[in-house]
């Protein structure tokens, strides 16, 4: 079967892992623009970021025959620097343009605080007048389900918000709920310390089923693995799902979603 990862940072990861990607069946990933492992003293350092996404990381991934595409934007972690933030989204439409940015991401909350709701208030509106799929960041443990819910508020009371554009990441059981409902898509991330594990992510495929559902490895700066993407895949494999839902949820899903990007070369298997 093949395999679609949407949301890894391959920046963090080196090119064998691109190898045992490709010997897993991945043909394409997504690197959403996130936060470096520290925060950049200039916006100079994001524009060499995005060149980073835009350039180099599709050639080192088409070494072994993956496609690479990006999101681009001001990531939450250092958004609440508003000075910073819209400078660096000021040069985002640049990037936009480039053959495999996709979309607006990872925009969203880290802390919930004022200046980071206000610079995601203002990365919609640039994904809106752009038409652009939108990729969200969810807080992290206990600021989840009210960053979630803010988001939600927001996203639902726009009036311009095409539901089906937008991807809330980082879903757990307690926000998927929410999310689906709304009618906007989920993805959850296998991250074992801090998010969710194979197994969780498929109690929560058991309980919420693949409608707009979505899974990713994250692959960043903390105990992550790219290979964690297919131990989901395995342990769907050893409760006995079909084949079938199997790749609809690590294909068809994200083909789905991606695709509304018409730079998104891949489509769903129907």
């Amino acid at each position: 079967m093949r395999v679609i990862e949407p949301h890894i940072h391959m920046i963090a990861r080196t090119t064998q892992d691109y190898q045992r990607m490709a010997l897993m069946h991945t043909v394409a990933c997504v690197e959403p623009a996130f936060w470096a492992g520290y925060d950049r003293a200039g916006a100079q350092a994001f524009y060499d970021y995005f060149k980073h996404l835009t350039e180099f990381e599709p050639t080192r991934a088409a070494q072994y025959n993956i496609r690479h595409y990006c999101h681009i934007c001001m990531n939450p972690k250092e958004a609440d620097n508003l000075s910073l933030s819209r400078e660096v989204i000021s040069f985002v439409p640049e990037f936009l343009e480039k053959p495999t940015a996709l979309g607006i991401g990872e925009i969203g909350l880290n802390k919930n605080t004022k200046n980071e709701m206000t610079v995601f208030a203002e990365q919609v509106e640039l994904a809106v007048k752009l038409d652009k799929v939108m990729w969200l960041h969810t807080p992290h443990l206990a600021d989840k389900l009210k960053g979630t819910r803010m988001m939600l508020e927001y996203l639902k009371g726009h009036g311009r918000v095409r539901p089906s554009m937008v991807c809330f990441d980082h879903a757990e059981e307690h926000t998927i709920g929410m999310i689906i409902e709304a009618g906007f898509w989920a993805s959850m991330t296998i991250y074992p310390v801090t998010k969710n594990s194979p197994p969780r992510v498929v109690d929560a495929v058991e309980r919420f089923g693949l409608d707009r559902i979505m899974v990713d490895a994250s692959g960043d700066w903390g105990p992550s693995d790219p290979a964690t993407l297919h131990d989901a895949i395995f342990e769907m494999r050893k409760r006995g799902h079909r084949e079938e839902d199997i790749e609809t949820l690590f294909y068809d899903n994200p083909a789905r979603f991606l695709g509304q990007s018409p730079k998104f070369a891949f489509k769903p298997r129907e």
